[in-house]
């Protein structure tokens, strides 16, 4: 059983545990945000982070998104996340995972884990040997599969409604058709995306950090076009931007050279600091907030709790598009910036649902 230690944060965060198992490498952080309508439930990241005050941020930022994107989604879930700190292609071996399963099992269901930035459906599997809290999972063991799937059609969905608030055209009327969608990161989800793009008739450049992902999208796609950066993809001429890498891509620099008109990707966290959705605003930019559009992954691995059923799960990404079109109408109506008003709406259902959910089961 790996060693942990707790620490309550205060109203933020119900509990962050830190665990170590010097037998497999394993050094993990586990955040739980709110559990207010219901247990926690969000992925687990495996990356090399540069130190350990690092991974704290990443899963604290993490963990208090899977709350918002469980409320705003209508999920009876809280939001939590898990980093493990190292290199998958080095540290990951399934030793580690099931010392991972443990140390999540030894939260009693506060916590249930899925994948993540270097995580797979099939790591799933294998920490669900040591732990009953596991979603996710791979199709021949019950799963879901791979949650990227719904995480880039919800995020289509998204980007199709901030579209049309952003050109004023009719609901329907084919808003992404013509138009330049840059890309950045084409790993599992910005790959699917890519494809739905293509399908709607949108013009679609990219970028990665990894050559073999953006070789894998030309391999698929050979129309695509390919930026020589991420710097150079953003300051080229675009109507919509995805950041659908690791979070924090929204920058002032990166805002300062921008030409989309939409601001709409899968990475979390996207916004450098919250000065940024104002900049935006200001510049006439329609911003999507990531939680709101990158919430079909947590829509599908939530699904696999009931017993999973890719069409209901498919259904319930489809009013992504609902959502992003209320949040951006809330937004207008109440001259703030999407962001808040995607906070204000998430807020709310925390506070009523959870509110009548905690009556009920004192």
């Amino acid at each position: 059983m790996p060693s942990s230690d707790v620490f309550e944060l205060g109203p933020d965060h119900e509990q962050v545990v830190f665990a170590h198992d010097p037998a497999t490498g394993l050094r993990a952080i586990i955040a739980i945000h709110s559990t207010a309508l219901g247990p926690a439930l969000g992925g687990t990241r495996f990356h090399p982070y540069a130190s350990t005050d690092a991974a704290l941020a990443d899963v604290l930022d993490l963990s208090r998104g899977m709350s918002y994107k469980a409320a705003l989604a209508g999920l009876d879930l809280g939001g939590g996340k898990a980093v493990i700190i190292g290199d998958p292609a080095t540290l990951k071996s399934e030793a580690l995972l099931r010392a991972y399963g443990r140390f999540v099992q030894s939260l009693s269901g506060r916590y249930l884990t899925a994948c993540d930035v270097g995580t797979y459906s099939e790591d799933m599997d294998q920490v669900a040997r040591e732990c009953d809290y596991v979603t996710g999972r791979t199709v021949a063991h019950g799963g879901a599969g791979d949650s990227s799937v719904l995480t880039a059609y919800g995020v289509f969905r998204g980007m199709l409604a901030a579209a049309e608030v952003a050109w004023g055209t009719p609901a329907g009327s084919g808003a992404l058709e013509g138009r330049t969608v840059g890309v950045a990161g084409v790993g599992k989800v910005g790959r699917h995306l890519v494809g739905h793009l293509l399908e709607a008739g949108a013009r679609v450049v990219v970028t990665d950090v990894w050559q073999p992902a953006v070789d894998r999208v030309l391999d698929e796609h050979p129309s695509v076009r390919v930026a020589e950066s991420t710097e150079a993809l953003v300051a080229s001429a675009l109507d919509v931007y995805a950041p659908c890498a690791l979070g924090h891509a929204l920058t002032d620099e990166v805002v300062d050279v921008l030409s989309a008109r939409v601001v709409c990707g899968a990475a979390n966290n996207q916004l450098a600091h919250p000065g940024v959705d104002k900049t935006l605003a200001d510049r006439g930019v329609v911003y999507a907030p990531d939680y709101c559009v990158n919430a079909g992954g947590l829509i599908q691995v939530a699904d696999e709790l009931e017993g999973f059923s890719f069409e209901r799960a498919q259904q319930r990404a489809t009013t992504i598009y609902d959502t992003t079109r209320a949040v951006l109408e809330l937004a207008a109506a109440d001259g703030v910036t999407p962001a808040v008003a995607a906070d204000r709406l998430a807020e709310k259902r925390m506070r009523e649902v959870g509110r009548l959910r905690g009556i009920w089961l004192r």
